[in-house]
């Protein structure tokens, strides 16, 4: 266990005096059930490190953005959606880190979104407990400007809507139509519709990202650049 804090320390460059919050920020509820000596979950710092996430996020957008207030929440929900934490969390290989039970574990849910965005909002609120709001923003704040530059470049999905928006009465609707491998390598398949009539479909290792692979196919088929 000391082991496995010490890595995790070196991984989000923060070495805690509390040793024990990391702790409980790496601890599955899952593995909470099957182990009676452990002493909490992430569930509760997990709730925390959302609402420093949204704070810090938004501290950074109001000084670095002149765009109005719907540009400003468009660009936060693309930097703290799950997609975005779990790819933070996967660069930092966190997932190595999880304490997990024996079920999920074999699932391999440590490579699962949802659990890795989980993780890294405990780590967060975790870190905030031991060290203050500028050591999770220290933290935290590098993470988000890199993700505003890569996942702002694959927002196909609201470049499309804002082109057929100038047809009024169109509308777009995304299916998942099916999803195939083991759970923690799920490969997901999109229909996308133009009112009744399917325009595209993409695959994805997610289903946004099976809607964004849709949309960008959909908007090659119009000759639609992305900086339009």
């Amino acid at each position: 266990m000391t082991e496995m804090i010490t890595q995790t320390e070196e991984k989000i460059g923060y070495v805690f005096r509390n040793k024990n919050l990391l702790r409980k920020a790496l601890t599955h509820s899952s593995y909470l059930n099957e182990h009676r000596e452990a002493e909490e979950c992430n569930e509760r710092l997990e709730f925390l490190g959302d609402s420093v996430l949204s704070l810090i996020c938004s501290d950074y957008l109001y000084h670095t953005r002149s765009g109005d207030e719907g540009e400003l929440t468009k660009t936060k929900a693309l930097l703290v959606c799950e997609e975005a934490l779990s790819t933070y969390a996967k660069d930092l290989k966190l997932g190595e880190s999880l304490l997990l039970g024996r079920g999920e574990k074999l699932a391999g849910a440590e490579h699962r979104n949802s659990i890795l965005c989980d993780e890294i909002e405990a780590i967060l609120g975790a870190m905030y407990l031991d060290g203050g709001y500028e050591k999770a923003k220290e933290f935290i704040l590098p993470l988000l400007m890199g993700g505003e530059e890569k996942f702002r470049q694959h927002d196909y999905k609201t470049l499309l809507q804002e082109v057929i928006q100038k047809n009024r009465g169109e509308v777009l609707k995304y299916v998942i139509a099916d999803q195939f491998g083991p759970e923690h390598e799920k490969t997901f398949v999109c229909h996308l519709y133009l009112n009744s009539n399917r325009i595209s479909e993409a695959s994805g290792r997610s289903k946004k990202a099976a809607e964004q692979a849709a949309a960008k196919i959909a908007l090659e088929l119009m000759g639609v650049k992305e900086d339009t």
